[in-house]
Parts: structure tokens; C-alpha cells; sequence
């Protein structure tokens, strides 16, 4: 415990000598750090007979200096002058010609664990396109930071596959993003040529503070560990109109609305027992994204056992009471172009919004997804690393 080597590191400690001579792109954004607070771009570069040819921007740029959502220019990256091809505007995967000149692929992005965290997305995109022109594709791994042993939620229902929801995966699925590699090469017989340079020291019970490794925020609204332990179930807020607390310094950890009365959905909240939290009332006013400048109701989720606290039940027992108890304010995020509502898109299917409309009880909703959770824990088998 406390000395995990990320496959950045271990990579770094071979001197590349497994790329050497070779022309090479990296998918990478400013939060792949090595042990000495290195980003993925300047290890690279510095490895003895490796040319890095083009980086690949994914969603919040190289540098990690772009909104979520934002749109990603090609260019030249003006910290190591290397061209930079977009992955994050009108398209999410590189071009045939930007990578048929390369030997090798490097991945190397922190995710955080959950099925529509777009990493995961960009991962498997980009091995698709890998595999379609022949070029070796090398991810450098690092460790799920909410852990590897947990997994939660239901399994996406066919015809909502989107860049937040692939195919076959539960809400929280407890692998690494090397894991997920392994998955989706055997499970879409992609016939990658695929390596995984593993995380050394690294096992499924470690939660990321006990790695020893550096925190370095994975996106802009994921700013601490707390938050991305909550994160796979209070994002389903950005699905209806109340503020997941985007635009406040806890985002994630604060959710709301102008017209909650916060001791009442603390109070109602608090009186299910869910497993490892509490629900504390609070107000707070976003100074962005929803709700801006409205002092808004709601509560701050404070995890007090992380080992026992069901992020996914949570989110759903939040959007189930404040639906309850504020059913004329309470509205779903509009269908978009493709008539599809994104809370369907981020929970994969329309069981949580049909749950809410019924007014489910919180844990026999968590009981319909058992068999998922099983399904998928005995698929996973022949992927896991560790």
C-alpha cells in the first residue's frame, strides 16, 4: 500500500524499451502523471529512440483547459510542438490517416470507474479505429480509484449505446481502464493488436488516497476522490432540472433546486438508512451552469463508510424522493434531436425514470439489478489484471 507504479511509471523505469525505434501517437490529457508529477507527453518524449508524432485531444483538451462538452480544435500543442488531432468534436475516434503512419498507439487518461465517464467511451473508440488500420495499441494503466471490487446498476439495454453509455457495461463496473481494453478486444473480436502495461502494486481493495500516487484531477467537476465516490450515482442529476452543483466548489456533492426546503429532503432521505451516508441539508448558489446566481434547497452527500455506500442507490433514492415530494417542479431533461432523454442515456435504459413515475422503493429497484451485477462480474473474469 502506497507505492503503486502506474504503467506510465513502469514504462518510464524501462526507458520505452518496448517502443523504442518507433513512431508514436498518445491519447493522453494533463491528469496522466507519473510518480514525479510528469504528464504522459513529456515521459514519452524524453524515452531514448521514440518519436512522438501527434497527440490525440480528447474531451477537455491535452491540457485539460476545456469545459466538459466543449469542442476540441486540431493544432500544435505549444508545450511540445506536436500536432495535435481532435477526438472531441465532429469526431470522437482519430481518422484513418493519423494513424496509419504510426508503429504504436499510447493510452494513458485517468478514468474514474463509471460507464458514462467518456474515457471509458474514448478507450474503445479508439481501439476500433486502431484495429480497422493495423496499428498496435499500448495503454498504459493505471488504478480504478473508487476500487476494483464493486461493481452496481443495471447492464445498457440495447438501442441506447451513445458516448456515455457503451454496450455490456453496469453503471460502476470496478475495472481499469487496461481491463476495459482486455473486455471490449474479446467481447467485439476486435483482433487488436493490444498491450497493457500493467499498474504495479495495485489491488482490486485499494482505493486511489491509498496508492500513494498523485491526485490530479481527472476533469474539471471532478476535482477530489469524494467526489468521484459519489459521482456514479449523483450524475444522473445532470438528467432533470435540478443542479447536480455544477458552478459550486462541491460539485457532485451538493444537489438541488431554488424551490427545495432542504430539512425536509435531508430529513426524508436520512429516513431510508441507505448504507454508508448521510444526507446533511444544505444551501448553496451555483455560479454557473444551472440554476445561476438562485440560491438553491438541497443536501451535501457525505459518505461515511465508502466500503458499504451504494453510489448508484443513492442517486436514484435522490431523484425518487425530491420527485416525491416536489412532483408539480419536478421535470426530466428534454429528449434530444434523436428523441432520447439523457437521464435514459446515463442510466442506459429507461428504469430509472419509469422507477421515479412509480415511486419504487429504493432497495427493491437495487434488487432488479442483481442479476446484472452478477452477469457481469462472472464476464469480467478473463479480463481482470489484478
Amino acid at each position: 500500500m502506497g507505492n503503486v507504479l502506474t504503467g506510465l511509471d513502469v514504462l518510464a523505469a524501462e526507458a520505452g524499451e518496448r517502443l523504442r525505434g518507433q513512431r508514436v501517437g498518445i491519447i493522453t490529457t494533463d491528469c496522466a502523471v507519473d510518480r514525479q508529477y510528469r504528464d504522459a507527453i513529456e515521459v514519452v518524449q524524453s524515452l531514448p529512440d521514440v518519436r512522438v508524432a501527434r497527440l490525440f485531444a480528447s474531451e477537455h483538451g491535452i491540457r485539460g483547459d476545456q469545459p466538459d462538452g466543449a469542442k476540441i480544435e486540431d493544432g500544435i500543442d505549444p508545450i511540445s510542438g506536436v500536432p495535435v488531432h481532435s477526438i472531441h468534436g465532429p469526431r470522437l475516434w482519430p481518422e484513418e490517416a493519423a494513424l496509419a503512419d504510426l508503429d504504436a498507439v499510447i493510452f494513458d487518461i485517468f478514468d474514474v470507474g463509471v460507464r458514462f465517464y467518456t474515457r471509458a467511451a474514448t478507450l474503445v473508440y479508439c481501439m476500433r479505429a486502431a484495429a480497422k488500420v493495423g496499428t498496435r495499441f499500448v495503454v498504459l494503466d493505471r488504478p480504478n480509484p473508487i476500487g476494483g471490487v464493486k461493481v452496481e446498476g443495471p447492464l445498457l439495454k440495447e438501442g441506447f449505446e451513445s458516448f456515455v453509455g457503451l454496450p455490456g457495461l453496469p453503471v460502476r463496473h470496478g475495472l481499469t481502464l487496461g481491463e476495459l481494453a482486455r473486455y471490449f478486444n474479446a467481447a467485439e473480436k476486435l483482433n487488436l493488436d493490444l498491450s497493457v502495461i500493467r499498474a504495479e502494486g495495485w489491488n482490486r481493495t485499494l482505493w486511489y488516497d491509498q496508492t500513494g500516487l498523485p491526485w490530479v484531477l481527472p476533469s474539471p467537476d471532478l476535482a477530489t476522490l469524494d467526489t468521484a465516490v459519489v459521482y456514479p450515482g449523483t450524475c444522473f442529476v445532470e438528467g432533470c432540472t435540478a443542479s447536480e452543483g455544477r458552478g459550486t466548489t462541491h460539485p457532485f456533492e451538493l444537489l438541488g433546486a431554488p424551490h427545495v426546503d432542504a430539512h425536509r429532503l435531508a430529513s426524508e432521505l436520512n429516513r431510508l438508512s441507505l448504507p454508508g451516508v448521510h444526507f446533511r441539508p444544505a444551501y448553496f448558489c451555483p455560479s454557473a451552469r444551472k440554476h445561476t446566481d438562485q440560491v438553491c434547497g438541497g443536501v451535501q452527500v457525505h459518505v461515511l463508510d465508502r466500503e458499504s455506500f451504494r453510489p448508484v442507490l443513492a442517486g436514484y433514492a435522490f431523484l425518487r424522493t425530491l420527485h416525491r415530494l416536489w412532483p408539480d417542479e419536478f421535470e426530466w431533461r428534454p429528449a434530444n434531436a434523436g428523441g432520447q432523454r439523457p437521464i435514459d442515456l446515463l442510466t442506459g435504459g429507461t428504469w430509472l425514470r419509469e422507477a421515479v413515475a412509480d415511486d419504487a422503493a429504493p432497495l427493491d429497484v437495487a434488487a432488479t439489478w442483481r442479476g446484472d451485477e452478477q452477469e457481469f462480474n462472472q464476464r469480467r473474469e478473463d479480463c481482470l489484471l489484478y
